[in-house]
């Protein structure tokens, strides 16, 4: 499966942003889908995950303000972003899966599949 997230911006701290990812097939019961972001010197941090069943997963960081939803139909997951800090700027990459959704599965296994980030700023 190929991905390609797009929807990053600048945006000034407290601001909302959505972002989108769009898959290259039919990803309803199929994969399970994440967000991943990386900060520059930073790792890789896991954001958000959504089962095929629809379990959410989210990275201790995000909890409150991060909401993930997937819409089978259009073969696409976005990750609604609210009350913005310049912590959370980095490139967010989109992940597919057939099994994990986690942080801590991530950090065993990996990802399957990887698409190219989108670039999300947040200002001061």
């Amino acid at each position: 499966v190929q991905l390609q997230a797009s929807g990053g911006g600048l945006v000034q701290a407290g601001g909302s942003l959505r972002i989108s990812c769009v898959a290259s097939e039919d990803i309803a019961n199929r994969y399970t889908m994440n967000w991943f972001r990386q900060a520059p010197g930073k790792e890789r941090e896991f954001v958000a995950g959504v089962s095929r069943t629809g379990s959410i997963e989210y990275g201790d960081s995000v909890k409150g303000r991060f909401a993930i939803s997937r819409d089978s139909a259009l073969n696409t997951v976005y990750l609604q972003m609210n009350n913005l800090e310049p912590e959370d700027t980095g490139v967010y990459y989109c992940a597919a899966d057939r099994i994990g959704y986690s942080s801590s599965y991530y950090r065993a296994h990996g990802m399957a599949y990887w698409g190219k980030g989108t670039q999300v700023t947040v200002s001061s």
